[in-house]
């Protein structure tokens, strides 16, 4: 019993999610719609962006307001009652209205579109949007309600309703003397400063969201590398996934031959001779005593790379030494980094003396 309980914890423990998100997982929970993103940022920003444009350009619209109530009073009600000056009238005053909420709507999309990208970079999916029968799953609705998540979302609001409301009391109470004196003055004035107090408690209350924004984009980012982690099942999967995708194979023997070529490209400079067939086949010797003692290859290859060595040796004085049955010898019986098989020794040597003897009279 001891035994088989030992081994249902190891096998629970390749279950636990505990290894941090591979980068396709990531890429993966991307394209589904799942980003670290605080929503109390996008408000806040939207809010402060919309009482900014009202505190600039609030009295414009003001203005624009009251001429359109007096030329409604000056103007419209001296028409007849006909259909006709019915669709007139509201086609023009749905025209009047676009032009005062149109520039409010923009700065609030705009500033939204900023927040949003601040936090998570450009991103287009409609994965959130397509329907899924989990979502009104009731006994995991149940289970929404009841998450810790949840409990930290109502505690937030909470807290915020409680800091607004304490703010914009405060404001209020800061104003109070003033607001009793409205009767006093005339309408004009009591529009402007119900304006201006509604306009500060906009900006403070901004302010405020985006204070306590931060704190939720912690939160935010903890619960999405949390939701995102993976078990180590998980990542011997994806790797296996991986490593079997033929595409991604090619891909990667493609890279490792290129580096593989690039590596013996530079080491053909340090190369004493190339042999070649003259045009199909080029290998390059070298002999070390220090390494080994017989010559070894550096480099070899046909056609294309037999070129790419000639020109590499000929740029770098590399001797060229033509010998088709010598070069097709060495190139079908080693490979690149093994020393030359014994039955050539008598060949290459004869090369690599004649190799010697031509750079001593040089």
């Amino acid at each position: 019993m001891d035994l088989l309980r030992l081994d249902l914890q190891f096998f629970n423990q390749g279950q636990e999610k505990t290894e941090r998100a591979t980068p396709k997982k990531r890429e993966d929970s991307r394209k589904k719609g799942q980003v670290a993103k605080s929503q109390d940022i996008v408000t806040a920003l939207m809010l402060f962006f919309v009482f900014i444009f009202l505190m600039v350009f609030g009295s414009f619209m003001g203005e624009t307001l009251t001429g359109i109530y007096t030329y409604s009073f000056t103007e419209f009600i001296h028409w007849d009652l006909t259909a006709f000056n019915v669709e007139r009238v509201l086609f023009e005053m749905t025209i009047e209205a676009v032009k005062i909420v149109a520039p409010i709507m923009a700065v609030a999309l705009l500033a939204a579109f900023a927040a949003t990208y601040m936090q998570i970079g450009f991103l287009f999916t409609g994965e959130p949007l397509k329907f899924d029968l989990k979502k009104i799953d009731p006994i995991k609705g149940f289970k929404r309600i009841f998450s810790a998540r949840a409990l930290v979302e109502f505690l937030k609001s909470l807290f915020k309703i409680i800091a607004i409301g304490a703010v914009c009391f405060g404001l209020i109470w800061w104003n109070k003397d003033e607001m009793m004196m409205l009767s006093m003055k005339n309408l004009s004035s009591s529009v402007a400063f119900f304006g201006q107090l509604t306009i500060l408690m906009g900006i403070s209350t901004s302010l405020i969201l985006m204070f306590l924004a931060i704190p939720d984009y912690v939160y935010q980012r903890y619960d999405y590398e949390k939701n995102i982690k993976m078990s180590k099942q998980d990542v011997k999967d994806e790797n296996k996934n991986i490593e079997g995708d033929p595409l991604i194979k090619s891909r990667m023997k493609e890279r490792q031959r290129q580096m593989a070529q690039q590596r013996m490209m530079s080491e053909v400079p340090s190369a004493d001779v190339v042999i070649t067939n003259p045009t199909h086949y080029s290998i390059a010797l070298k002999y070390d005593e220090d390494r080994s003692e017989a010559p070894y290859i550096v480099a070899k290859g046909v056609d294309y790379i037999a070129f790419k060595i000639r020109e590499v040796a000929n740029a770098n004085g590399v001797m060229r030494i033509e010998n088709r049955p010598l070069a097709r010898g060495l190139y079908d019986s080693a490979e690149i980094g093994d020393d030359i098989p014994e039955e050539f020794f008598q060949a290459v040597a004869e090369v690599l003396a004649y190799v010697y003897s031509l750079e001593k009279k040089v």
